[in-house]
């Protein structure tokens, strides 16, 4: 994860998604080519289902058990869309938020990875991993088991601004190569703590000795289960991560999520023509939700599709600099640097095609 969520264990590599049906057979009656002569080839593309321009996110309630790159493969197949990627990987073994940008949302991608993430996730006293959670090698065990004052006493050490080393099992690259590659190879991977945001640690639960439940917001590049082994080697009792779940990416959060199994539903109904898949994508300035957005003429939205810099005057012209979303009929036009007046485009949306409608739900 770009948080806590690289694949860490050796094991057959996750399947490329692919749209290819199963070849038709031939139609009732049709000639069949005669016994002494090859039947002839028939091209890849008739066995290609056709993509579609589909636009907006995906909130997915990803299960355990799944990749994220599984998981992207799955909606892309279920929306038959030409462009998709997520916004920070989740592990297997971890459950909850991931956001999936279909189409043209994918430009903002990088809106979404820089937000804030909430994490739940349960610590198993008593074992240190190699991989730092339960899918590891037991490394070393301890018999000490802490009680609530001493955890307490220790998380003001994973608040704030913090120093940590990533896992060995992770998606950092070492010389051209993934850390999780080299670990798996029994190489001894040596990486370099970094400064990581903790904005918030709490225990929310004991449920027996052995384990804790907490509560974390983090920033970009937090490693949680770095944090579960760091708390369990600071009580002198030892840790790994036994679950973990995403709770919020940046503006998405758990009123936003839908399961794999609702979306497969929803897509079947859209079919007979009960619903709209619409109705399951958020609208791709969802994820520009912390960004300013500014009105423009059609002809000045125009210009701006053309890559074109356009200069506003007057009562027209915004009074900030910086970063802006653009729209123009309440439709995303560009995203766009302002600068005195002039609005330069950086990345332009063409959102033909299938659009999302569904609505942000506030609160997570």
């Amino acid at each position: 994860m770009m948080q806590d969520d690289s694949p860490k264990l050796p094991g057959p590599p996750a399947s490329r998604s692919t749209d290819a049906d199963s070849p038709a057979s031939f139609e009732t009656g049709a000639a069949r080519p005669p016994q002494d002569e090859a039947p002839a080839k028939k091209s890849k593309q008739q066995f290609r289902r056709p993509k579609h321009d589909v636009h907006g996110w995906i909130v997915l309630d990803k299960a355990v058990g799944m990749t994220s790159t599984q998981a992207v493969g799955a909606i892309k197949r279920l929306f038959s869309c030409k462009r998709a990627g997520h916004a920070g990987t989740l592990d297997p073994l971890a459950s909850g938020c991931l956001p999936i940008a279909l189409g043209e949302a994918t430009k903002t991608v990088p809106f979404v990875m820089d937000g804030r993430k909430v994490y739940r996730f349960t610590v198993q006293w008593g074992e240190e991993r190699d991989t730092d959670d339960a899918q590891g090698r037991v490394v070393a065990v301890s018999d000490a088991r802490p009680d609530r004052t001493a955890i307490e006493a220790v998380i003001p050490q994973y608040t704030g601004t913090i120093s940590q080393v990533p896992p060995q099992y992770s998606a950092i690259k070492i010389d051209g190569e993934r850390a999780y590659d080299l670990a798996r190879d029994g190489e001894t991977v040596d990486l370099q703590a970094r400064p990581v945001e903790i904005h918030r640690l709490d225990l929310v639960n004991m449920p027996d000795s052995g384990t804790a439940e907490f509560e974390a917001e983090c920033g970009k590049g937090t490693y949680v289960r770095s944090l579960a082994r760091d708390i369990g080697r600071a009580l002198g009792c030892l840790g790994h991560i036994k679950a973990l779940r995403r709770e919020a990416v940046g503006s998405f959060g758990e009123n936003d999520m839908i399961s794999l199994e609702q979306l497969s539903a929803m897509c079947h109904r859209a079919a007979a023509g009960e619903a709209s898949l619409a109705d399951a994508l958020l609208p791709v300035e969802t994820a520009l939700d912390d960004i300013p957005a500014l009105a423009v003429s059609r002809a000045d939205a125009a210009r701006l599709q053309r890559g074109q810099a356009v200069l506003l005057r007057g009562r027209d012209a915004p009074i900030f600099r910086g970063t802006v979303y653009v729209t123009v009929s309440g439709q995303l036009v560009a995203l766009a640097e302002v600068d005195r007046g002039e609005i330069v485009p950086k990345r332009v949306f063409n959102l033909a095609g299938l659009v999302g409608s569904r609505r942000l739900q506030k609160g997570h």
